[in-house]
């Protein structure tokens, strides 16, 4: 196993262990003088988020996923700007945040200790519609005590997720180890919003299913994005497919909601434009 699918791996396993999870109801913490309170990110969904909502003092450190260019949501050359961790109690202590923002898949033992020890920990699951993940901006931005900021970033998403006018194109999402994402995931609700229907799913293929070269080559979409690197993503016979308009489509842009949104929107929409 390459060193590239196990970083895909372990970060869909973060993800899929961290969704449906809701967030905390608590409020912005009371601090002294009015100031906002400090942090420490160790989901890489809210890392994305918080660099956009929270002031650049406040996040005293990000998750060491941001700093892997195979795991990170982030723009490298944003996420550099920022002090990684690799989310030890003994590391979180150090920084001494006020409060700590991580996945749903932190283990209770360790979410205890920090607890015990007077940490606030506040956890995020992973978004599934755009709904949802709208949802977790306003709230990190309100715990950040910067609303009017996830207030900003809520209207550029949703400016930018505007539903694309006129006839879907058939498109398949291939993505690392060669699957396919499910109609549930928010990357397949970007992709209809963008002006796409999931040749996929109209196979019978759903979340994780293993979509292989010779069904593509059999029954091809009009537009396949490669988001993966194994041998058969990137086989000449594909270029033999002259009515499939072929595109690559960065694995940063698969796992996460906040600005990845945008991100994910603007590529959509020009390769919607290369293939019309």
């Amino acid at each position: 196993m390459t060193g590239y699918t196990r970083a895909f791996l372990s970060l869909l396993a973060l993800c899929l262990a961290g969704c449906g999870q809701p967030a905390s109801p608590s409020n912005t913490p009371e601090l002294a003088g009015g100031a906002r309170p400090t942090i420490v990110s160790l989901n890489p969904c809210t890392d994305a988020i918080l660099a956009e909502v929270a002031a650049p003092e406040q996040l005293l450190a990000i998750s060491h996923y941001s700093h892997d260019p195979r795991a990170s949501s982030m723009d490298l050359t944003r996420a550099v700007q920022f002090r990684a961790t690799g989310g030890t109690v003994e590391e979180v202590l150090a920084l001494d945040p006020d409060i700590l923002f991580a996945g749903s898949f932190m283990a209770p033992a360790t979410r205890a200790a920090l607890e015990d020890l007077g940490l606030r920990v506040e956890t995020f699951g992973i978004a599934s519609t755009i709904e949802e993940s709208i949802a977790q901006v306003r709230r990190l931005a309100e715990l950040s005590g910067n609303p009017e900021a996830g207030e900003r970033l809520v209207a550029q998403i949703e400016a930018a997720a505007e539903p694309a006018r006129g006839a879907q194109l058939s498109a398949v999402l291939w993505q690392p180890g060669g699957i396919v994402p499910g109609e549930t995931q928010l990357v397949s609700e970007l992709l209809r919003r963008a002006g796409f229907s999931n040749h996929a799913a109209a196979q019978g293929l759903g979340q994780a299913d293993y979509l292989s070269l010779e069904q593509v080559v059999a029954n091809p979409p009009d537009v396949l994005l490669v988001a993966g690197a194994t041998r058969g993503q990137s086989h000449p016979v594909l270029d033999e497919l002259y009515m499939m308009h072929r595109a690559d489509f960065d694995t940063q842009l698969l796992y996460c909601g906040g600005p990845t949104i945008i991100r994910a929107m603007e590529r959509l929409r020009g390769i919607r434009e290369d293939a019309a």
